[in-house]
Protein backbone atom coordinates (compact mmCIF):
# COMPACT_ATOMS: atom_id res chain seq x y z
CA UNK A 1 0.00 0.00 0.00
CA UNK A 2 2.70 2.18 0.48
CA UNK A 3 2.30 5.41 2.47
CA UNK A 4 -1.24 5.96 1.06
CA UNK A 5 -3.32 3.01 3.19
CA UNK A 6 -2.57 1.14 6.08
CA UNK A 7 0.64 0.21 6.97
CA UNK A 8 -0.28 0.93 10.28
CA UNK A 9 -3.03 -1.05 11.03
CA UNK A 10 -4.21 -4.92 12.60
CA UNK A 11 -7.54 -5.46 10.56
CA UNK A 12 -10.21 -8.16 10.64
CA UNK A 13 -9.20 -8.90 7.10
CA UNK A 14 -5.53 -9.80 7.11
CA UNK A 15 -6.93 -12.51 10.16
CA UNK A 16 -11.77 -12.68 6.79
CA UNK A 17 -20.43 -11.30 -1.02
CA UNK A 18 -23.34 -11.22 -1.47
CA UNK A 19 -25.57 -12.04 -3.57
CA UNK A 20 -27.35 -9.80 -5.65
CA UNK A 21 -24.62 -6.40 -7.39
CA UNK A 22 -27.63 -4.29 -7.24
CA UNK A 23 -28.54 -1.12 -5.14
CA UNK A 24 -27.16 -1.27 -1.66
CA UNK A 25 -28.27 1.41 0.88
CA UNK A 26 -26.91 2.29 4.07
CA UNK A 27 -26.23 -0.80 5.52
CA UNK A 28 -24.22 -2.93 8.62
CA UNK A 29 -22.53 -1.73 10.90
CA UNK A 30 -25.46 0.41 12.51
CA UNK A 31 -25.32 -2.04 15.77
CA UNK A 32 -23.03 -1.13 18.75
CA UNK A 33 -19.91 -3.20 19.45
CA UNK A 34 -19.62 -6.04 21.97
CA UNK A 35 -16.90 -4.52 23.89
CA UNK A 36 -18.18 -2.04 26.07
CA UNK A 37 -14.98 -0.44 25.89
CA UNK A 38 -15.50 0.75 21.89
CA UNK A 39 -18.78 2.13 22.71
CA UNK A 40 -18.38 6.20 23.64
CA UNK A 41 -17.30 7.26 27.51
CA UNK A 42 -17.60 10.63 29.09
CA UNK A 43 -14.03 12.49 28.57
CA UNK A 44 -13.65 16.01 28.68
CA UNK A 45 -10.43 16.38 27.73
CA UNK A 46 -11.51 14.46 23.63
CA UNK A 47 -15.09 16.90 24.38
CA UNK A 48 -12.64 20.04 24.34
CA UNK A 49 -10.33 18.56 21.65
CA UNK A 50 -13.65 17.93 19.44
CA UNK A 51 -14.44 21.62 19.86
CA UNK A 52 -10.99 22.92 19.47
CA UNK A 53 -11.16 20.72 16.10
CA UNK A 54 -14.22 22.50 15.01
CA UNK A 55 -13.23 25.33 13.98
CA UNK A 56 -10.06 23.65 11.67
CA UNK A 57 -12.50 21.48 10.03
CA UNK A 58 -14.53 24.31 9.17
CA UNK A 59 -11.52 26.28 7.66
CA UNK A 60 -10.88 22.98 5.62
CA UNK A 61 -14.53 23.55 4.15
CA UNK A 62 -16.41 21.04 6.42
CA UNK A 63 -19.93 23.03 7.00
CA UNK A 64 -21.27 23.06 10.51
CA UNK A 65 -24.87 21.00 10.52
CA UNK A 66 -21.94 18.02 8.97
CA UNK A 67 -19.56 18.51 11.58
CA UNK A 68 -22.11 19.07 14.11
CA UNK A 69 -23.74 15.97 12.75
CA UNK A 70 -21.27 13.57 12.70
CA UNK A 71 -19.86 14.29 16.54
CA UNK A 72 -23.83 14.44 17.78
CA UNK A 73 -23.41 10.84 18.42
CA UNK A 74 -19.50 10.36 18.23
CA UNK A 75 -17.49 10.05 21.55
CA UNK A 76 -13.97 8.77 23.44
CA UNK A 77 -13.55 5.08 22.98
CA UNK A 78 -11.17 4.20 25.84
CA UNK A 79 -10.92 0.72 23.90
CA UNK A 80 -9.22 2.47 20.77
CA UNK A 81 -6.56 3.98 22.85
CA UNK A 82 -6.16 0.59 24.51
CA UNK A 83 -5.65 -1.33 20.88
CA UNK A 84 -3.58 1.23 19.30
CA UNK A 85 -1.09 1.19 22.33
CA UNK A 86 -1.12 -2.34 22.76
CA UNK A 87 -0.07 -3.30 18.97
CA UNK A 88 3.10 -5.80 19.25
CA UNK A 89 5.35 -5.92 16.35
CA UNK A 90 5.33 -9.57 15.65
CA UNK A 91 5.85 -11.60 12.07
CA UNK A 92 4.21 -15.12 11.64
CA UNK A 93 5.98 -17.55 9.57
CA UNK A 94 4.60 -18.19 5.81
CA UNK A 95 2.98 -21.41 6.79
CA UNK A 96 1.02 -19.96 9.62
CA UNK A 97 -0.14 -16.45 7.93
CA UNK A 98 -1.17 -18.84 4.99
CA UNK A 99 -2.70 -21.17 7.25
CA UNK A 100 -5.11 -18.04 8.67
CA UNK A 101 -5.53 -16.33 5.49
CA UNK A 102 -5.68 -18.88 2.72
CA UNK A 103 -6.67 -22.02 4.48
CA UNK A 104 -9.26 -24.48 2.51
CA UNK A 105 -12.45 -23.00 4.08
CA UNK A 106 -11.19 -19.29 3.28
CA UNK A 107 -10.82 -21.07 -0.58
CA UNK A 108 -14.21 -22.53 -0.61
CA UNK A 109 -16.10 -19.47 0.22
CA UNK A 110 -13.85 -17.55 -2.06
CA UNK A 111 -14.81 -19.82 -5.17
CA UNK A 112 -18.18 -19.53 -4.50
CA UNK A 113 -18.09 -16.01 -3.96
CA UNK A 114 -16.18 -15.44 -7.31
CA UNK A 115 -18.51 -17.37 -8.91
CA UNK A 116 -21.67 -15.75 -7.42
CA UNK A 117 -20.30 -12.28 -8.59
CA UNK A 118 -18.48 -12.86 -11.31
CA UNK A 119 -20.33 -10.74 -13.95
CA UNK A 120 -19.43 -7.49 -11.74
CA UNK A 121 -15.81 -8.34 -11.56
CA UNK A 122 -16.02 -8.87 -15.37
CA UNK A 123 -16.99 -5.37 -15.55
CA UNK A 124 -14.66 -4.44 -13.85
CA UNK A 125 -11.69 -5.60 -15.12
CA UNK A 126 -13.26 -4.19 -18.56
CA UNK A 127 -13.02 -0.89 -16.14
CA UNK A 128 -9.45 -1.66 -14.51
CA UNK A 129 -7.94 -3.99 -15.99
CA UNK A 130 -7.42 -6.18 -12.58
CA UNK A 131 -8.37 -9.66 -12.84
CA UNK A 132 -11.65 -11.26 -10.91
CA UNK A 133 -10.10 -13.65 -9.17
CA UNK A 134 -7.19 -10.91 -7.62
CA UNK A 135 -9.75 -8.43 -6.57
CA UNK A 136 -11.83 -11.15 -4.98
CA UNK A 137 -8.89 -12.38 -2.84
CA UNK A 138 -8.06 -8.58 -1.30
CA UNK A 139 -11.76 -9.02 -0.52
CA UNK A 140 -11.46 -12.53 1.15
CA UNK A 141 -8.15 -10.94 2.79
CA UNK A 142 -9.26 -7.77 4.17
CA UNK A 143 -12.75 -8.69 5.38
CA UNK A 144 -13.28 -12.34 5.00
CA UNK A 145 -15.62 -11.17 1.77
CA UNK A 146 -17.39 -8.94 3.70
CA UNK A 147 -18.13 -10.53 6.69
CA UNK A 148 -16.23 -8.65 8.56
CA UNK A 149 -16.45 -5.17 7.76
CA UNK A 150 -16.26 -3.62 11.19
CA UNK A 151 -18.80 -2.08 13.19
CA UNK A 152 -17.06 1.18 14.92
CA UNK A 153 -17.75 4.58 14.51
CA UNK A 154 -15.27 5.90 12.37
CA UNK A 155 -15.73 9.90 13.96
CA UNK A 156 -15.80 8.26 17.28
CA UNK A 157 -12.25 6.10 16.13
CA UNK A 158 -10.57 8.41 14.37
CA UNK A 159 -10.81 11.37 16.69
CA UNK A 160 -10.03 9.15 19.89
CA UNK A 161 -6.97 8.79 18.36
CA UNK A 162 -6.54 12.20 17.20
CA UNK A 163 -6.93 13.40 20.79
CA UNK A 164 -4.28 10.68 22.74
CA UNK A 165 -1.88 12.40 20.34
CA UNK A 166 0.18 9.06 20.15
CA UNK A 167 -0.39 9.62 16.13
CA UNK A 168 -2.39 12.71 16.55
CA UNK A 169 -1.48 14.46 13.27
CA UNK A 170 -1.89 11.24 11.01
CA UNK A 171 -5.53 10.87 12.71
CA UNK A 172 -6.53 14.49 12.44
CA UNK A 173 -6.04 13.92 8.75
CA UNK A 174 -8.31 10.91 8.88
CA UNK A 175 -11.05 12.08 11.08
CA UNK A 176 -11.00 15.39 8.30
CA UNK A 177 -10.97 12.69 5.84
CA UNK A 178 -13.75 11.19 7.08
CA UNK A 179 -15.28 14.32 7.78
CA UNK A 180 -15.67 14.80 3.59
CA UNK A 181 -16.87 11.49 3.02
CA UNK A 182 -20.17 12.45 5.20
CA UNK A 183 -20.01 16.05 3.23
CA UNK A 184 -20.41 14.57 0.18
CA UNK A 185 -23.06 12.60 1.05
CA UNK A 186 -21.63 8.92 0.32
CA UNK A 187 -22.24 7.15 4.20
CA UNK A 188 -24.38 8.95 6.70
CA UNK A 189 -22.90 9.24 10.64
CA UNK A 190 -24.58 6.40 12.13
CA UNK A 191 -23.30 3.89 9.13
CA UNK A 192 -19.81 5.36 8.69
CA UNK A 193 -18.06 2.12 10.64
CA UNK A 194 -15.50 0.66 10.40
CA UNK A 195 -12.38 -1.34 12.24
CA UNK A 196 -11.02 0.30 15.60
CA UNK A 197 -7.98 2.47 13.72
CA UNK A 198 -10.58 3.31 10.73
CA UNK A 199 -10.30 0.84 8.11
CA UNK A 200 -13.58 0.82 6.44
CA UNK A 201 -15.93 -1.61 4.17
CA UNK A 202 -15.68 -4.87 2.17
CA UNK A 203 -11.72 -4.28 1.21
CA UNK A 204 -10.64 -1.87 4.58
CA UNK A 205 -9.90 1.78 3.02
CA UNK A 206 -8.68 4.34 5.68
CA UNK A 207 -10.27 7.71 4.86
CA UNK A 208 -7.53 9.03 3.18
CA UNK A 209 -7.57 6.52 0.62
CA UNK A 210 -11.24 5.86 0.15
CA UNK A 211 -11.12 10.57 -0.57
CA UNK A 212 -8.69 9.04 -3.41
CA UNK A 213 -9.17 5.75 -4.75
CA UNK A 214 -13.00 4.78 -3.56
CA UNK A 215 -15.26 4.98 -6.40
CA UNK A 216 -19.04 4.66 -8.04
CA UNK A 217 -19.46 2.08 -10.36
CA UNK A 218 -22.78 2.57 -11.16
CA UNK A 219 -23.03 5.81 -10.93
CA UNK A 220 -25.79 6.63 -8.49
CA UNK A 221 -23.87 9.51 -7.03
CA UNK A 222 -22.25 7.73 -3.89
CA UNK A 223 -19.47 5.57 -3.22
CA UNK A 224 -20.68 2.85 -1.08
CA UNK A 225 -18.40 0.36 0.03
CA UNK A 226 -20.09 -0.54 2.96
CA UNK A 227 -23.55 -2.07 2.08
CA UNK A 228 -24.03 -5.52 2.03
CA UNK A 229 -23.75 -4.99 -1.99
CA UNK A 230 -19.99 -5.41 -3.04
CA UNK A 231 -19.55 -3.46 -6.15
CA UNK A 232 -18.16 -0.12 -4.77
CA UNK A 233 -16.04 -1.89 -2.30
CA UNK A 234 -14.20 -4.14 -5.29
CA UNK A 235 -14.24 -1.69 -8.21
CA UNK A 236 -12.66 1.16 -5.86
CA UNK A 237 -9.60 -2.40 -5.43
CA UNK A 238 -9.37 -2.61 -8.66
CA UNK A 239 -8.88 1.15 -8.96
CA UNK A 240 -6.38 1.33 -6.13
CA UNK A 241 -4.48 -1.76 -8.00
CA UNK A 242 -5.10 -0.06 -11.42
CA UNK A 243 -3.58 3.36 -10.39
CA UNK A 244 -0.85 1.89 -8.41
CA UNK A 245 0.85 0.01 -11.73
CA UNK A 246 -0.86 -2.86 -12.22
CA UNK A 247 -0.36 -4.71 -15.83
CA UNK A 248 -3.17 -6.57 -17.52
CA UNK A 249 -2.49 -10.11 -17.89
CA UNK A 250 0.68 -10.21 -16.51
CA UNK A 251 1.03 -12.42 -13.34
CA UNK A 252 1.72 -11.78 -9.44
CA UNK A 253 4.29 -14.67 -9.25
CA UNK A 254 4.28 -18.41 -9.53
CA UNK A 255 6.26 -21.17 -7.20
CA UNK A 256 8.93 -22.73 -8.36
CA UNK A 257 11.36 -25.59 -7.98
CA UNK A 258 15.02 -24.78 -7.20
CA UNK A 259 18.24 -26.95 -8.57
CA UNK A 260 20.51 -28.11 -6.08
CA UNK A 261 22.10 -25.41 -4.09
CA UNK A 262 19.56 -22.74 -5.89
CA UNK A 263 18.57 -21.32 -2.60
CA UNK A 264 22.42 -19.03 -3.08
CA UNK A 265 20.39 -17.65 -6.25
CA UNK A 266 17.32 -15.99 -3.87
CA UNK A 267 16.98 -12.14 -3.78
CA UNK A 268 18.15 -12.15 -7.55
CA UNK A 269 16.28 -11.02 -10.54
CA UNK A 270 16.33 -12.82 -14.10
CA UNK A 271 14.47 -13.46 -17.54
CA UNK A 272 12.42 -16.63 -16.95
CA UNK A 273 14.93 -17.66 -19.85
CA UNK A 274 17.27 -17.10 -17.33
CA UNK A 275 15.53 -18.90 -14.89
CA UNK A 276 15.28 -21.43 -16.56
CA UNK A 277 18.57 -21.68 -17.68
CA UNK A 278 19.51 -21.59 -14.02
CA UNK A 279 16.99 -24.97 -13.76
CA UNK A 280 14.33 -23.02 -11.74
CA UNK A 281 10.96 -24.66 -13.20
CA UNK A 282 7.56 -23.73 -12.11
CA UNK A 283 6.08 -26.45 -9.59
CA UNK A 284 2.95 -26.78 -11.12
CA UNK A 285 4.40 -27.79 -14.37
CA UNK A 286 4.94 -25.83 -17.90
CA UNK A 287 6.83 -22.77 -18.90
CA UNK A 288 7.89 -19.76 -16.66
CA UNK A 289 6.53 -16.27 -17.14
CA UNK A 290 8.88 -14.29 -19.83
CA UNK A 291 9.19 -11.07 -17.59
CA UNK A 292 11.69 -10.40 -15.09
CA UNK A 293 11.21 -12.55 -11.78
CA UNK A 294 13.05 -12.08 -8.05
CA UNK A 295 13.49 -15.10 -6.61
CA UNK A 296 11.88 -15.43 -3.16
CA UNK A 297 12.84 -17.99 -0.09
CA UNK A 298 10.31 -16.48 2.56
CA UNK A 299 10.90 -19.55 5.14
CA UNK A 300 14.80 -20.29 3.47
CA UNK A 301 15.82 -23.17 1.53
CA UNK A 302 13.81 -26.03 3.21
CA UNK A 303 10.49 -24.00 2.15
CA UNK A 304 8.44 -23.34 -0.83
CA UNK A 305 10.22 -21.12 -3.30
CA UNK A 306 8.45 -18.23 -5.55
CA UNK A 307 9.72 -16.09 -8.77
CA UNK A 308 7.53 -12.66 -8.12
CA UNK A 309 6.77 -10.47 -10.88
CA UNK A 310 5.57 -6.60 -11.05
CA UNK A 311 2.20 -7.57 -10.03
CA UNK A 312 3.61 -8.38 -6.84
CA UNK A 313 5.14 -5.10 -6.04
CA UNK A 314 1.41 -3.40 -6.96
CA UNK A 315 -0.13 -5.91 -4.35
CA UNK A 316 2.62 -4.68 -1.51
CA UNK A 317 1.46 -0.67 -2.15
CA UNK A 318 -1.71 -2.31 -0.78
CA UNK A 319 0.17 -4.00 2.49
CA UNK A 320 3.41 -3.54 2.37
CA UNK A 321 4.11 -6.56 3.69
CA UNK A 322 5.71 -10.07 2.06
CA UNK A 323 3.54 -12.45 3.37
CA UNK A 324 0.90 -10.51 2.98
CA UNK A 325 1.55 -10.36 -1.04
CA UNK A 326 2.20 -13.92 -0.97
CA UNK A 327 -1.06 -14.38 0.32
CA UNK A 328 -3.22 -12.42 -1.82
CA UNK A 329 -1.34 -14.00 -4.67
CA UNK A 330 -1.56 -17.58 -3.40
CA UNK A 331 -5.13 -17.27 -2.99
CA UNK A 332 -6.06 -15.97 -5.94
CA UNK A 333 -4.92 -18.86 -7.56
CA UNK A 334 -6.49 -21.16 -5.69
CA UNK A 335 -10.00 -19.21 -6.36
CA UNK A 336 -9.11 -19.93 -10.33
CA UNK A 337 -8.74 -23.77 -9.07
CA UNK A 338 -4.74 -24.15 -7.99
CA UNK A 339 -3.54 -26.19 -5.49
CA UNK A 340 -2.29 -25.79 -2.26
CA UNK A 341 1.87 -25.09 -2.16
CA UNK A 342 3.71 -27.93 -3.22
CA UNK A 343 6.91 -27.23 -1.51
CA UNK A 344 7.18 -28.01 2.21
CA UNK A 345 7.85 -26.10 5.16
CA UNK A 346 10.24 -26.71 7.68
CA UNK A 347 9.52 -27.79 11.33
CA UNK A 348 9.06 -24.87 13.31
CA UNK A 349 11.32 -23.92 16.64
CA UNK A 350 10.11 -26.23 18.77
CA UNK A 351 10.88 -28.86 16.25
CA UNK A 352 7.12 -29.43 15.14
CA UNK A 353 5.71 -29.40 11.58
CA UNK A 354 2.09 -28.03 11.06
CA UNK A 355 0.49 -31.61 11.36
CA UNK A 356 1.97 -31.97 14.63
CA UNK A 357 0.98 -28.49 15.83
CA UNK A 358 -2.89 -29.49 14.63
CA UNK A 359 -2.79 -32.65 16.24
CA UNK A 360 -1.21 -31.15 19.57
CA UNK A 361 -4.40 -28.63 19.79
CA UNK A 362 -6.78 -31.48 18.92
CA UNK A 363 -5.74 -33.61 21.80
CA UNK A 364 -5.65 -30.67 24.35
CA UNK A 365 -9.33 -29.85 23.37
CA UNK A 366 -9.86 -33.83 24.19
CA UNK A 367 -8.26 -33.18 27.18
CA UNK A 368 -10.64 -30.45 28.13
CA UNK A 369 -8.29 -27.59 27.11
CA UNK A 370 -9.66 -25.46 25.12
CA UNK A 371 -6.77 -24.72 22.62
CA UNK A 372 -9.34 -22.83 19.55
CA UNK A 373 -9.43 -24.40 16.11
CA UNK A 374 -7.22 -27.27 15.56
CA UNK A 375 -5.06 -25.35 12.41
CA UNK A 376 -1.86 -25.17 12.96
CA UNK A 377 -1.34 -21.90 14.04
CA UNK A 378 -0.23 -21.46 17.88
CA UNK A 379 -1.69 -18.37 19.68
CA UNK A 380 -2.86 -17.46 23.21
CA UNK A 381 -5.64 -19.86 23.59
CA UNK A 382 -3.00 -22.81 22.57
CA UNK A 383 -0.95 -21.34 25.28
CA UNK A 384 -3.61 -21.18 27.78
CA UNK A 385 -4.42 -24.49 26.85
CA UNK A 386 -0.85 -25.48 27.11
CA UNK A 387 -0.22 -23.72 30.30
CA UNK A 388 -3.65 -25.65 31.61
CA UNK A 389 -2.84 -29.37 31.13
CA UNK A 390 1.00 -28.45 32.48
CA UNK A 391 -0.47 -27.53 35.77
CA UNK A 392 -2.96 -30.38 35.79
CA UNK A 393 0.09 -32.72 34.58
CA UNK A 394 2.53 -31.66 37.14
CA UNK A 395 5.04 -30.44 34.89
CA UNK A 396 6.43 -27.26 34.74
CA UNK A 397 4.24 -24.49 33.73
CA UNK A 398 5.84 -22.46 30.67
CA UNK A 399 2.82 -22.64 27.97
CA UNK A 400 5.68 -23.91 25.50
CA UNK A 401 4.90 -26.93 22.81
CA UNK A 402 7.31 -29.67 22.68
CA UNK A 403 7.56 -32.96 21.13
CA UNK A 404 7.68 -34.50 24.57
CA UNK A 405 4.57 -32.75 25.51
CA UNK A 406 2.87 -34.17 21.99
CA UNK A 407 4.08 -37.49 22.94
CA UNK A 408 2.47 -37.33 26.35
CA UNK A 409 -0.72 -36.01 25.24
CA UNK A 410 -0.59 -39.09 22.87
CA UNK A 411 -0.28 -41.51 26.05
CA UNK A 412 -3.40 -40.10 27.25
Amino acid sequence: MGSTRRTFLITGGAMALLAGCGGGGFSGGATAPDDPTLRPQPNPGWDAWVASFRGRALSQGISAPTYDAAFRSAGFLPGVVERDRSQTEFTRTLEDYLAITANEQKVSQGRSELRRNMGVLREIEARYGVPPHVVCAVWGMESSYGTRRGNIPVISACSTLAFDGRRGAFFEQQTLAALRILERGDIDPVHLTGSWAGAMGHTQFIPTTYQSYAVDFRGDGRRDIWSEDPTDGLASTANYLARSGWRRGEPWGVEVLLPAGGASMAGGSRSGAGWAAAGVRPAAGGSLPTGSGKLLLPQGAAGPAFLVYRNFNVILRYNNAQNYGIGVGHLSDRLLGAGPLRGGFPPDRYGLTIEDRRELQGRLNSAGFDAGTPDGVLGKKTTAAIEGYQARAGLPVTGEPSQGLLAQLRRG
